[in-house]
């Protein structure tokens, strides 16, 4: 009797645990077990471990350039996502029925587009013939080259990232008693004082959470890096798809792989820690 109630929460969560285990955990070990067998173009996979590959992404500036490129195209992405989506998450709480359930379904109807139809949208908007370049012809700008650069990934991705932005935070904003906010602003406190000392530290929850969505999922991003950005401009992503499909080379492209998950965790885990510390000394 005194075994069953430690027992119950494990035998009730064991079938997610073993979801977990099967679908995570192990494809993570097998890849970290790939990565350390050498490769031959001509033999193909040896059972033979070796660290070349690791060695050569840690040691080739062409692959600092790539993971360079990689994650300020991340970073960026977060950003703009933040300066977008916390006004639009704001603005969309203070909506009311029915216009807050339209502008919801707005937001959240992108989603049931795959993200490959989204992308040959934008290629077809920012190609050379594409109508965005003719109001650029006409107002004088003259030719502007968007697809296939640097810019063209950061809009695709800020398009089909910014509902996993807006989303947390306006969740937070719904917690939040709108009594508090008047109450600081009966007090002479100005909107902006208000939404900087009272809305902001406690949706920032919210906001952390988005971002470290966003950015996580911009970095292991494709299929828009891939169609927006071309085969010359390759993020890390496109690195390990190449070496599995074209190279068939699969230790590199795991040993890559895995090296852009630690990246990622290391950053998340940094990020995370630090606006939680200034989060906790804020509500201190």
């Amino acid at each position: 009797m005194t075994r069953q109630p430690f027992l119950r929460p494990w035998v009730l969560s064991a079938p997610g645990i073993s979801l977990f285990v099967c679908m995570l955990l192990v494809p993570l070990a097998l890849t970290a077990v790939l990565s350390f067998n050498a490769f031959d173009h001509v033999t193909g996979i040896k059972n033979q471990w070796t660290i070349e590959h690791y060695l050569t992404i840690v040691t080739d500036p062409y692959y600092h350039g790539i993971f360079w490129r990689t994650f300020w195209v991340s970073c960026l992405t977060a950003l703009l996502c933040m300066v977008i989506g916390v006004p639009e998450a704001y603005i969309l709480s203070r909506m009311s029925n029915p216009w807050r359930s339209i502008f919801l379904l707005v937001l959240l109807a992108p989603l049931l587009v795959s993200v490959v139809v989204r992308s040959f949208g934008w290629s077809i908007l920012l190609g050379p013939q594409s109508i965005l370049h003719s109001l650029f012809d006409a107002i004088g700008v003259g030719p502007v080259k968007i697809l296939y650069t640097e810019s063209a990934i950061i809009i695709g991705l800020v398009h089909v990232m910014l509902p996993f932005m807006v989303i947390p935070v306006w969740t937070s904003l719904q917690k939040l008693d709108p009594e508090v906010q008047n109450a600081a602003l009966s007090l002479s406190a100005t909107p902006l004082t208000t939404m900087r000392r009272i809305i902001l530290p406690q949706i920032m929850p919210g906001v952390l959470s988005g971002s470290l969505i966003v950015f996580g999922l911009s970095a292991s991003s494709f299929v828009i890096p891939g169609l927006l950005g071309g085969r010359r401009l390759k993020m890390v992503a496109t690195i390990v798809y190449d070496e599995y499909m074209h190279e068939l080379n699969w230790p590199f492209g795991a040993a890559v792989a895995l090296i852009l998950l630690s990246v990622n965790l290391i950053i998340m885990v940094t990020y995370n820690r630090m606006v939680e510390g200034r989060y906790k000394k804020s509500m201190g």
